[in-house]
């Protein structure tokens, strides 16, 4: 007596079929879900509208001559402690060298390769053209530290630095 084989299976138009369908299922949802992650961790986009932006682009030129005009002297310095606290000074002065009071500043770090990780630092007046803030959860790395200064509702001053923070 000989042992019993198994018997080979016959391959069918059927299982060419389903073994076809199933290939294709796997590589087009492996592509979808790697589209979904490209798409949700860099949108790779510096403004949501581009046509919004390219409508005041003309806006911001004018912007700037008159924040040139103006010659103010802004100096800031951040700096971040080991808790992830950033510590931000502005100093303020006309272009006479005198302090620049009762004005608005706000500024925010803005991560240059993820815009969920943006932090806005509240700044408030400390003195007579010296304006202080702080952020919480701030990463160490690269950062771009925005800057905005307005008076009276109209902005008079923007800068935008690209900083490296430890």
């Amino acid at each position: 007596m000989t042992p019993a084989t198994p018997a080979a299976r016959p391959i069918t138009g059927r299982f060419v079929l389903i073994t076809t369908i199933a290939f294709f299922a796997v590589v087009i949802g492996v592509n979808a879900v790697m589209m979904r992650l490209a798409i949700t961790t860099l949108p790779g986009t510096e403004v949501d509208s581009a046509y919004s932006a390219s409508l005041a682009y003309q806006r911001e030129i004018v912007a700037a001559r008159q924040q040139n005009e103006r010659d103010l002297q802004v100096a800031a310095h951040i700096e971040r402690q080991p808790n992830g606290v950033a510590s931000l000074a502005i100093e303020a002065r006309n272009h006479a060298g005198e302090p620049l009071a009762r004005m608005n500043f706000a500024a925010r770090l803005e991560r240059p390769i993820d815009r969920r990780a943006d932090r806005a630092i509240d700044v408030a007046e400390a003195g007579r053209g010296t304006y202080r803030g702080s952020a919480e959860n701030v990463a160490a790395g690269q950062w771009d530290l925005v800057i905005e200064g307005d008076a009276e509702g109209r902005r008079m001053f923007l800068s935008k630095s690209r900083i490296v923070l430890n």
